[in-house]
């Protein structure tokens, strides 16, 4: 392919060439190189000094080798087996013995409710359940027990609680593990659900090790950082880009059990913490718990954001108040997860309102979304991506697949956005929320980022609603910070000053939480429901 300097796209030019490999070679490998190396330590609250267990590297790789020869006493290679569970060392021995193994990993969040986990156990056809017992009060062995009636492929449900049971299966199992190919299915991960009901998508070994590799490289991390992880493991950034990023340059991972931003800055005190990826929530809420009761972070040089749009404000609040260095990523779970990223010391003089570059391994365009051609520089149109990250497929679902990935590779992510000269990516917003009041497109994204520039302004959500005149309407609902009352005309104020006429929201709401997934992204779709469902529809612009 001939590429014009005038089109948006953009071919791996980094020279890294990176041979395809497994996530249980990955582990072995680096349990060579590090051996002796803090691999992983369990992030425990209080003063931690006795309760934490700990892996080297070496040690992760032979629990991991026992997990395998354990599941494989039970499960043969190419089943699936789903982990339901908090974040725990013991899911990322599942992880690794399940790749070892050969068996490919089905991630359930922990907070789906019976009828989700029915589906997702059934739509994956998992063989095998390993759940933590409980959850914040809630029962999950006896949901994962009454539901097991109406899953035929189900037939083995583990506790987490009788791990050490389970572990001593090792001595049934081959000593021999089976050879994995790099193309092999490493896991289904279901995609999160801003739009509806959740697909899984089947991720390859290659993709999921490559792009937890190349992320950790740009981010500039290595064998001296301690990464304090807080993404939930049964997300690709979490098992994916921290969990496989940490493990293929030599770091250390501490692993918190959920996200609470005083557990967060305690342990970066308690364990001289260095890199962080987290969605722009979390990092917010860090913030004001630093703000409130300071903790020594001065370790603290890097943290990531992604998963979620990235208001410039967060960037600047992160670099002054904490003197750390952000970073801003982009991808989906259908890619790995991350397809482009800003870099250290970021040349480009406006980093901090892109997403970076491509990866190394990755291939981006921009592709009119009327034609499909590539766009222009600077054009508006749908980010497409191309390459070992993309997954292999919807299992099981041979149509869905087919609309998200065309037939020349390109994965559609259903992003709209645009690149510039220097091959930066821009996101407006998602195809889905774009919003046409009287003919006019409004990015929700650009009218998100004016009102996070109000200092009482905690978390926005711009969307569409029915209008029987203009055909929609712009509301915000509007998330305070913790004490503050708002006029709402100082943000309609706001906006006026900075954005044409018909891009200020006529409809405003103030909301205690935005609806969100487990990673952080805002389900626009609930708060369009929930607002409709209390009024009727076509009522004309209100306040």
């Amino acid at each position: 392919m001939t590429l014009s300097p005038t089109q948006s796209i953009r071919t791996d030019s980094s020279g890294v060439r990176i041979a395809p490999t497994t996530i249980g070679v990955a582990l072995l490998d680096a349990a060579t190189r590090y051996s002796d190396s803090p691999a992983l330590v369990e992030g425990v609250s209080g003063d931690g000094s006795n309760d934490a267990r700990m892996w080297t590297y070496a040690e992760l790789a032979e629990d991991a080798a026992n997990v395998a020869r354990a599941l494989l006493a039970r499960f043969s290679p190419g089943e699936r087996v789903a982990v339901w569970s908090t974040n725990r060392p013991e899911w990322i021995l599942l992880q690794f013995g399940a790749a070892l193994a050969g068996l490919t990993l089905v991630t359930v969040n922990p907070a789906y409710k019976d009828s989700e986990v029915a589906y997702v156990l059934g739509q994956s056809r998992a063989d095998g359940l390993f759940v933590e017992p409980s959850v914040r009060s809630r029962d999950l062995l006896a949901v994962a027990k009454r539901v097991n009636a109406e899953l035929p492929t189900l037939r083995a449900i583990v506790s987490l609680d009788d791990w050490q049971e389970f572990a001593m299966m090792a001595a049934d199992g081959p000593r021999e593990l089976p050879r994995v190919d790099p193309r092999d299915p490493a896991q289904i991960q279901y995609t999160s659900g801003t739009t509806g009901f959740p697909k899984g998508a089947l991720l390859a070994h290659d993709g999921l090790a490559l792009n937890g590799r190349v992320f950790a490289e740009t981010i500039g991390a290595g064998r001296d950082d301690t990464w304090i992880n807080p993404m939930p493991l049964f997300h690709t950034a979490g098992c994916g880009l921290a969990t496989l990023g940490a493990l293929q340059t030599g770091g250390c991972q501490v692993l918190p059990r959920a996200f609470d931003a005083d557990v967060m800055l305690d342990l970066f005190e308690r364990h001289s913490g260095t890199v962080m990826l987290s969605v722009p929530t979390m990092l917010i809420r860090i913030l004001d718990a630093q703000r409130e009761r300071p903790r020594d972070v001065s370790t603290w040089r890097l943290t990531a954001l992604g998963g979620a749009p990235v208001p410039t404000e967060i960037v600047r609040r992160a670099q002054r108040d904490v003197g750390v260095e952000v970073l801003i990523g982009f991808g989906q779970t259908e890619s790995s997860p991350y397809i482009t990223h800003t870099v250290p010391d970021d040349p480009h003089p406006l980093w901090f309102e892109t997403i970076g570059r491509p990866l190394p391994g990755v291939e981006v365009k921009i592709a009119d979304q009327a034609t499909g051609e590539v766009t222009q520089i600077g054009g508006p149109g749908e980010i497409c991506t191309r390459g070992r990250c993309v997954m292999l497929g919807y299992f099981d679902d041979e149509e869905a697949t087919a609309r998200a990935i065309d037939p020349d590779g390109w994965l559609h992510t259903g992003d709209v956005g645009s690149m510039d000269e220097h091959g930066y990516l821009r996101v407006s917003g998602r195809i889905k929320d774009l919003i046409i009041r009287g003919g006019e497109n409004i990015y929700p994204r650009e009218v998100e980022d004016v009102l996070y520039e109000h200092p009482a302004v905690e978390n926005v959500a711009v969307v569409g609603l029915p209008d029987e005149h203009w055909g929609e309407t712009v509301a915000a609902f509007v998330q305070l910070r913790p004490g503050v009352d708002l006029d709402k005309a100082e943000l309609e104020a706001l906006s006026r000053s900075r954005l044409a006429s018909y891009k200020v929201p006529r409809v405003w709401q103030v909301v205690t939480q935005l609806p969100q997934t487990a990673s952080g992204k805002v389900q626009k779709f609930a708060l369009r429901d929930a607002y409709l469902a209390e009024r009727p529809a076509g009522t004309g612009e209100a306040r």
